[in-house]
């Protein structure tokens, strides 16, 4: 038995052929049980099984993408719950991009943010604005709203005025750093809010408290993107490019540049490191994919109010990271999957299995302990367990490994030379060794 195990363990064929058998019963499993939420979360596990197979990662990418674009909706599409799994999934796709985001300013820089969701209201406000009559409040010219073919264009827009925003907040906390930086963006986030809850006076922006409605869906080939299986698509070619482009951020010189402030501004700086220039890349950048799920965001609800941006979504976006892993790629991706599916799909069907059993008369239980309404409760033990067993997050972030004697003999490049000088002076610092 002990030899059957150490082969599993160790044998590259027998990990795929495990890996292989997993995928194919998860996903038989959804296709005939057609409502099985446990199904669809098991098959969803099987991208994390992927992530510790030892293969390389091109085949890696090949093998995820083929699951998420390819089996997960089809072995769905054949139960009553389809839409209802494709609305989790897209929720999980915007809050992976947002968290990953938020990783490049907490995380890379070292910029604790309390106010990030007012990136993603104004990416979703931008669209939001446009998109119906709301315009033709304040424009004179023009015909609104802007047909839905419109959305492609505005996914770049709001990437850009999200990154503009994020800029203008960057300026003024360039001399506050700690507690007193987490202070002000978290009245960043508030204005925000309060300035669209507000802007229906004198000339009406944002409809003020009331919100905006009926926003034009997506349009491609002149058909309506109304569906969550149909935005499952958009989401995942946008999270396959964030984590694409936040891959080639980390280990590029900018990348190098943000955990050298994060561990020591004096010491960055000394080496040459223009703070202000790194820190507004930070916020820019990390804002930028907060914004452009806004646009998704508002394309897809219809309908857009400030309640859907209060510092609670701050909070749960920090959540996310914190659990992942601050700094890691597959650490933030993972813990925002974790709080959005246990928010989303776990609590609700736990809720609704109680409620069963009550009304049955088998179990009571008072509605104020309801899973739902202890959301916050739960998500508070969690981060109270992981700070204290497991600081680091689920999956901590790992330096890039360099073969000592291949850098002695010259057959590194100069730009993988200068990232051992950095990682050497982090380690100095109090950080990972490299």
């Amino acid at each position: 038995m002990k030899i059957l195990l150490n082969s599993l363990l160790y044998h590259k064929k027998a990990h795929i052929l495990f890996f292989l058998t997993y995928v194919l019963v998860t996903s038989a499993g959804l296709y005939f049980a057609e409502t099985s939420v446990l199904s669809f979360l098991l098959m969803l596990f099987s991208i994390f099984i992927l992530y510790f197979l030892k293969l390389k990662d091109k085949v890696k990418w090949i093998i995820g993408i083929g699951i998420l674009g390819g089996l997960l909706p089809l072995a769905a599409s054949h139960g009553a719950a389809y839409q209802s799994y494709m609305e989790v999934a897209v929720f999980v796709g915007i809050y992976v991009a947002m968290a990953l985001g938020l990783n490049i300013v907490v995380g890379f820089a070292g910029l604790l943010d309390l106010g990030f969701v007012a990136f993603f209201a104004v990416g979703a406000y931008t669209y939001g604005i446009f998109a119906t009559a709301q315009a033709s409040h304040f424009i004179p010219f023009g015909k609104f709203p802007l047909s839905g073919e419109s959305f492609w264009v505005f996914l770049f827009i709001g990437c850009f005025v999200a990154a503009l925003f994020g800029v203008l907040l960057g300026i003024p906390v360039l001399r506050v750093k700690g507690d007193y930086l987490a202070i002000v963006t978290l009245g960043f986030g508030e204005i925000i809010r309060i300035v669209f809850n507000n802007l229906d006076k004198p000339v009406n922006i944002t409809n003020g408290a009331m919100g905006i409605s009926s926003i034009t869906p997506p349009k491609i080939f002149g058909i309506s993107l109304i569906y969550p299986n149909q935005f499952y698509y958009i989401v995942l070619v946008i999270v396959l490019s964030v984590i694409f482009i936040v891959r080639n951020l980390e280990q590029s010189k900018i990348g190098r540049a943000w955990k050298a402030v994060r561990e020591n501004e004096i010491a960055a700086q000394a080496m040459g490191i223009p703070l202000v220039k790194t820190k507004l890349t930070a916020f820019a950048i990390g804002a930028s994919f907060s914004g452009m799920m806004g646009v998704v965001f508002a394309a897809k609800q219809t309908f857009v109010d400030p309640t859907s941006f209060t510092l609670l979504e701050s909070t749960n976006i920090l959540v996310m990271v914190l659990l992942g892993g601050i700094g890691s790629i597959p650490g933030v991706i993972l813990g925002a999957a974790i709080v959005t599916i246990l928010n989303l799909q776990v609590l609700t069907e736990l809720t609704n299995w109680l409620n069963g059993l009550s009304t049955s008369g088998i179990f009571s239980i008072p509605d104020a302990l309801s899973p739902v309404k202890m959301q916050r409760f739960i998500f508070g033990a969690l981060l109270i367990l992981f700070a204290l067993f497991r600081s680091k997050g689920l999956l901590p972030a790992k330096n890039r490994k360099y073969d000592a004697e291949k850098l002695t003999a010259g057959e590194v490049s100069n730009n993988r030379i200068v990232v051992v000088a950095n990682e050497k002076m982090e380690s100095l610092n109090g950080g990972q060794e490299a």
